[in-house]
């Protein structure tokens, strides 16, 4: 069985009621954890929650809070009906409770802080997007349009934040909202003028799915290049990061994996049914990771040679493919010779 990940016990200082089904955790990270817990905007935290029955799962939180700018760390968890992990965290953490959780993880974030922003939430995907935000206020100089998109004006979270932020901002934040009890679900052509004058930024989007593919089919109709649209999923982990997992049967190919890792090359024999972040691992490594579920993309490589399979993939996409990256926890073997750098 492969090692689980290691995690940190992490109490909660306070807890913050943004909506009637959505509340903030303020998370005390404990002084000798302090480094590992760094994080980008826009980046997430997985965290473990007791099930019935003495078994547990683990669910994929974002930090509404922002680097250098909020003093503690923070996730925002929104009620899902039916959500055994949301709605235990609504009804059951307090101050005090502790949780296990992985140390920060994720690809949504910008390169730099520098540039415009056009920034579309719906729902709770606000969270990383406000991290984000705070973030480009306060070490950028560039002008930030958001698009906020909620069923109505109780289920807006960081209402009166977003507006101390536009207030204090001197024109640099402008924050449009969009309820559907007003004016229905948005859809692509009435959204085309909105976002129009803003085609030519960088682009950040997180909400549920029927949004991003509204929000994707308008940027598209603008003619805004993939390149620069940036999208955060809300998925299920298929497995437990924090649970070991079952060792599989024994492989019928072995392969050879090149990897350039921490100054170093090394040379290993790669079972074809052992994926890439299980091998090194087991060989003593110190590869970055964080969900194993190919998702959250804190393990991407580069391909320098050779061919692997992704047994699952929600992170990357074509513009990656073509520079030669993959996902370590989901890659497996694909030609005898398979060589990886992290540089």
């Amino acid at each position: 069985m492969s090692a689980r990940q290691p995690f940190h016990q992490v109490r909660i200082a306070e807890v913050v009621a943004e909506t009637a089904d959505a509340v903030s955790l303020v998370l005390a990270i404990p002084d000798e954890a302090a480094a590992e817990f760094a994080y980008r905007p826009g980046q997430f935290l997985t965290v473990r929650v007791p099930h019935p029955g003495g078994a547990t799962v683990a669910r994929c939180y974002s930090l509404s809070s922002a680097p250098g700018i909020d003093e503690h760390l923070k996730i925002t968890v929104k009620r899902v009906p039916g959500g055994h992990a949301s709605n235990w965290i609504c009804d059951r953490a307090g101050p005090g409770t502790v949780l296990e959780i992985l140390p920060p993880a994720g690809l949504f974030t910008p390169d730099s802080l520098g540039g415009d922003l056009l920034l579309l939430a719906g729902g709770s995907g606000i969270t990383p997007v406000m991290s984000i935000l705070k973030s480009a206020l306060a070490e950028g100089r560039g002008r930030i349009q958001l698009l906020y998109a909620n069923r109505d004006e109780c289920s807006v979270i960081f209402g009166a934040e977003l507006r101390d932020l536009e207030a204090w901002s001197a024109g640099r934040l402008h924050v449009e909202h969009w309820l559907d009890a007003a004016g229905g679900p948005p859809t692509a052509a009435r959204l085309i003028p909105i976002l129009a004058p803003f085609a030519d930024r960088e682009v950040f989007i997180c909400g549920p799915e029927p949004y991003l593919a509204v929000a994707r089919e308008t940027l598209g109709q603008l003619g805004v290049p993939s390149r620069r649209v940036h999208v955060e999923r809300f998925q299920s982990l298929l497995e437990n990061p924090f649970e070991p997992e079952p060792a599989g049967p024994a492989p019928e190919r072995v392969a050879t994996a090149e990897v350039m890792l921490d100054g170093r090359t090394h040379r290993l024999p790669w079972p074809a049914r052992t994926r890439l972040l299980d091998l090194l691992i087991s060989a003593g490594l110190n590869p970055p990771f964080s969900c194993r579920q190919g998702i959250c993309g804190a393990c991407a490589c580069r391909i320098v040679r050779g061919k692997v399979d992704l047994v699952h993939n929600e992170v990357l996409e074509d513009e990656d493919f073509a520079e030669g990256y993959t996902l370590a926890c989901q890659a497996l073997p694909a030609s005898d010779t398979v060589t990886i750098t992290y540089s």
